[in-house]
């Protein structure tokens, strides 16, 4: 539940627009705090109370950068309402904790993930997955002829990023969850796929800015129109790792070679892709098994990590050694206790 900081800061931070707002509804408070604003006009905003530490302003705004990029491209991102003198982020304090917010113009819709939920029919999904492959391949080429502006600032997922000593998402090798045994095999795996990742190199063609974050959860379905949200994550990295991502869920439980045939379909139907790039999205998909056990790791408050840790750990017991394997590296199967 919300406690009083931050319904304070909320307010105290709405100040800052000139929207009268009649209705505050909170959304997400894991670690960004996010509400459902309502003015007088029924027209409604996203405010984001971003987690301190993540980003600093410069990097929050060079997210805006993008996604404005993004939208002269033609494609349908948020949109920031800007304060009334003219900033795109205001300072606000939960006690004395410091945070930057935003606000962002509502879009109605429903999650591409709850209607795949609620229609499970192999054609619908399928379906729903080459959109999905048809929105990525135009985020890439987006990205790819994309001139990076000056004082542009966002993180790194390459190979120190993910499979660093310092990685993003914190010391996966080092989770509370592993055996000791665990964590020297996780150790010794990284420095296997940190390798991998340096002779993969980084080539501008598959290289860019990228969402991070681009699954079924994060496309808003309103008729045809499908809106891209939560760039919280973006960064630089792979085109594979946003391949990676789109799957990865539905990958710890089911098969998804089908959904990626789909996915790569309405890919190809706006770029390009490799039958050898593609042979990269499994170590990808283990790469983000990997840091996903440093990211709950490292919030021990997320609830949904108590369930997802074992699942993920076992991710990695039963994809490992063939994965690595496709790549020419041969490691032993990971210890079990």
């Amino acid at each position: 539940m919300l406690n009083d900081l931050s319904w304070a800061a909320a307010h105290n931070a709405l100040a800052s627009w000139d929207i009268q707002t009649q209705d505050i509804e909170p959304l997400t408070l894991t670690e960004n705090i996010v509400f459902k604003i309502t003015d007088g006009t029924k027209q409604s905003f996203v405010l984001r109370l971003h987690r301190p530490g993540y980003h600093n302003l410069n990097e929050l705004l060079s997210e805006l950068q993008w996604t404005e990029a993004l939208l002269d491209a033609g494609l349908t991102v948020p949109v920031p309402r800007i304060t009334r003198d003219g900033q795109q982020y205001v300072s606000v304090y939960l006690g004395n904790q410091h945070r930057y917010a935003g606000l962002l113009e509502w879009v109605d819709g429903m999650p591409m993930e709850n209607l795949i939920e609620s229609n499970p029919d192999s054609t619908f999904v399928e379906n729903s997955f080459s959109l999905l492959g048809e929105i990525m391949a135009k985020f890439h080429n987006q990205a790819v002829s994309w001139t990076i502006p000056l004082k542009f600032s966002r993180h790194s997922f390459d190979a120190d990023g993910l499979m660093g000593e310092a990685p993003f998402w914190g010391r996966f090798w080092e989770s509370s969850a592993l055996t000791p045994d665990q964590k020297i095999y996780f150790d010794t795996l990284r420095h296997n796929i940190y390798d991998l990742l340096l002779e993969f190199g980084k080539d501008p063609h598959t290289y860019s800015i990228i969402h991070a974050d681009l699954h079924p959860a994060n496309i808003v379905v309103e008729g045809s129109r499908l809106h891209v949200i939560d760039f919280d994550d973006s960064g630089f990295g792979w085109h594979h790792y946003d391949i990676a991502v789109a799957l990865f869920n539905y990958h710890l439980d089911k098969p998804i070679e089908h959904l990626q045939a789909a996915m790569i379909t309405g890919y190809r139907k706006f770029r390009p892709i490799s039958d050898n790039d593609l042979a990269y999205v499994r170590i990808f998909m283990l790469i983000r098994a990997l840091v996903s056990i440093g990211w709950y790791s490292a919030r021990p408050e997320v609830t949904a990590g108590s369930i997802a840790l074992p699942h993920l750990i076992n991710y990695v017991r039963s994809k490992a050694v063939r994965v690595m394997a496709s790549h020419g590296i041969s490691i032993e199967p990971m210890p079990s206790i």
